[in-house]
């Protein structure tokens, strides 16, 4: 993972609230998002950031460390929450009306955006609501929020300060097929079910057909058999 480059981007807003982080015996991780699935990035991350990593951890106290993302446009997500994961938000205010405050939401303007669209016009917040909604909503947040800085591409500002790569546990669990791969092996059981029913299907017909030549030759026996009686029957003379 390449550390240092040039930073093009707004370094106004990639600086923003540092001078309010007391900074001392801080370390500064890094976390390549690329490649990387959302939630489990967003776990380590909010990990990190509140310092639960640290055996000096303590609820009361934001000893976290600084965190830095990279690479936030190429995460990667599971399933279908490319399409079907939708943001909600809808405008609201804050009225006083003797000394009761009210909160008034503006809930009939509700506007959506789903993961996709929002990977397009900012994929830094898709990373940045994915770790606030795993912290504790607690008057820590936002000194938590303050020392997260994620940026789309490789490029920021901090090269200048002592950078850490943060390595990401290994998953104990086996990786997912690709997508084409699971779709074909439906493809193939569902071939296989169609041909097993048409099986049965035939298996069924053929014993029906097969009951109905024995029905049918009994009964070609039987009235043979009424004829040969009829035959035998000895002839009455007429006096």
């Amino acid at each position: 993972m390449k550390m240092v480059t040039a930073f093009t981007g707004n370094m106004k807003r990639a600086a923003a609230g540092l001078k309010r982080i007391n900074l001392d015996g801080l370390r500064w991780r890094v976390f390549d998002a690329q490649g990387q699935v959302l939630g489990r990035l967003a776990s380590q991350i909010a990990t990190v950031v509140q310092g639960k990593d640290k055996p000096t951890y303590t609820p009361n106290r934001d000893d976290g460390d600084m965190c830095i993302v990279l690479n936030a446009k190429d995460v990667c997500v599971t399933g279908r929450k490319l399409t079907q994961k939708v943001y909600y938000w809808h405008t609201g205010q804050v009225l006083c009306i003797c000394t009761i405050i009210m909160v008034c939401s503006y809930i009939g303007h509700l506007k959506k955006r789903t993961l996709k669209d929002q990977m397009t016009l900012d994929p830094t917040e898709v990373i940045r609501k994915a770790v606030l909604r795993m912290l504790p909503r607690n008057k820590l947040r936002d000194d938590r929020d303050r020392k997260l800085r994620i940026f789309p591409g490789s490029e920021h500002p901090f090269g200048d300060r002592p950078l850490e790569p943060y390595v990401m546990p290994p998953r104990s669990v086996r990786e997912m097929r690709p997508r084409k791969r699971r779709a074909m092996i439906r493809a193939q059981k569902k071939a296989e079910q169609q041909q097993q029913n048409a099986d049965g299907k035939k298996g069924k017909n053929g014993e029906a057909r097969k009951k109905l030549h024995e029905d049918t030759i009994l009964l070609k026996e039987d009235g043979a058999h009424t004829d040969c009686h009829s035959n035998g029957k000895p002839s009455v003379s007429k006096a």
